[in-house]
């Protein structure tokens, strides 16, 4: 996949993970927008796939494809066997979390915490390697804490060029693992995105992709121009209608990066009620789905009754997909967008 966009000079678009956002529900929703995006799981730690639940864990609907696996972890040989065991799955890759500065991933050592120590991500990625039958990818930080990112990134770079990473995929922030939270770290480190482009320059043979307050698609289209892929995390989250742009940017006939308006929104209408139809059936919850389609109109007139309508009534005991049909029919779909989107003001 990385190999053919460097041969055929593609960008990949690619919808960040998310921890708690980017499950199997809303990847379904992400699909239905973009033929072409990547998408990701939400960070999976190594241990949870060897010991928990597995089905639950690793299963996802065929229509997501191309998804990637991404995995959390320091030790090389129970990454190895997470890779192992998720080869069953049939995911389009695997991608190792070096960036992560939550708590949670701290305690473990692993995430942005693996910025300190190249030479055992570059053993981990290779151990990955070795067992696995798709790409294997790094999502990494400029660096953490006191490092000076100028200093450490092209050393990390080539380290995990070494060790045969196929894709790196930089978030242009500095992760603090001391004093802030994963929310500040998603904000208050001043973004380098000039060390990245910097970087693309330097490898022009191998596959960087950049992350990290890319507001909108006109944004993207910008990164793109340097960059061979482009990652949107929140943004594409809280404003999921601007997937609709992705195919055509990614191709080339968009290069504005200007989202398309011609999405058939009653067709997604009925897909994703036949969709939480099936989660309900199968113990799942209405809002299991609904709470990822809070952001799909950002613009259109009606939006704020659409938010109204999931938030309130998806959460309701034994709430059904009647509630998506009410939702849908509170928004002026022919309109289209009638203010500047709020993922202008978003940073992913």
């Amino acid at each position: 996949m990385y190999a053919d966009a460097l041969k055929q000079h593609g960008k990949i678009f690619a919808v960040a993970p998310m921890i708690d956002w980017t499950d199997r529900h809303c990847r379904f929703l992400h699909r239905q927008l973009s033929r072409h995006a990547q998408l990701y799981t939400e960070m999976i730690v190594a241990d949870a796939i060897i010991h928990g639940p597995r089905e639950r864990l690793l299963s996802y609907s065929p229509a997501e494809h191309p998804v990637a696996l991404q995995l959390g972890g320091s030790d090389a040989g129970k990454l190895s066997e997470a890779v192992r065991i998720a080869a069953d799955y049939g995911y389009d890759e695997i991608n190792l979390n070096v960036g992560c500065p939550s708590d949670r991933v701290q305690s473990g050592t692993f995430g942005a915490c693996l910025m300190r120590d190249p030479a055992l991500v570059a053993d981990l990625v290779t151990a990955m390697k070795r067992v696995s039958t798709v790409p294997v990818t790094v999502k990494c930080r400029i660096g953490v804490d006191d490092q000076e990112p100028a200093d450490v990134l092209p050393d990390f770079l080539d380290r995990m060029i070494g060790a045969g990473a196929d894709a790196i995929w930089i978030h242009a922030r500095k992760a603090w693992l001391q004093g802030l939270s994963p929310k500040e770290n998603r904000e208050i480190p001043p973004l380098d995105y000039a060390l990245v482009h910097r970087m693309k320059r330097e490898n022009p043979d191998v596959f960087l992709g950049i992350n990290g307050g890319i507001a909108d698609l006109d944004q993207a289209a910008g990164h793109l121009a340097v960059m061979d892929g482009v990652m949107l995390g929140r943004a594409a989250y809280q404003n999921a209608g601007l997937l609709a742009g992705v195919d055509e940017l990614v191709a080339g006939s968009n290069p504005a990066g200007v989202a398309t308006t011609d999405v058939d929104w009653l067709k997604l209408r009925d897909t994703m009620m036949a969709y939480a139809e099936e989660v309900i059936a199968s113990g799942g919850r209405l809002h299991h789905v609904t709470r990822h389609m809070v952001g799909l109109f950002q613009g259109f007139a009606g939006a704020r009754r659409f938010r109204q309508i999931l938030s309130a009534e998806a959460t309701r005991p034994g709430a059904g997909i009647e509630v998506i049909a009410a939702a849908f029919a509170a928004v002026d779909i022919d309109s289209g967008p009638r203010v500047q989107p709020e993922e202008k003001r978003l940073a992913g």
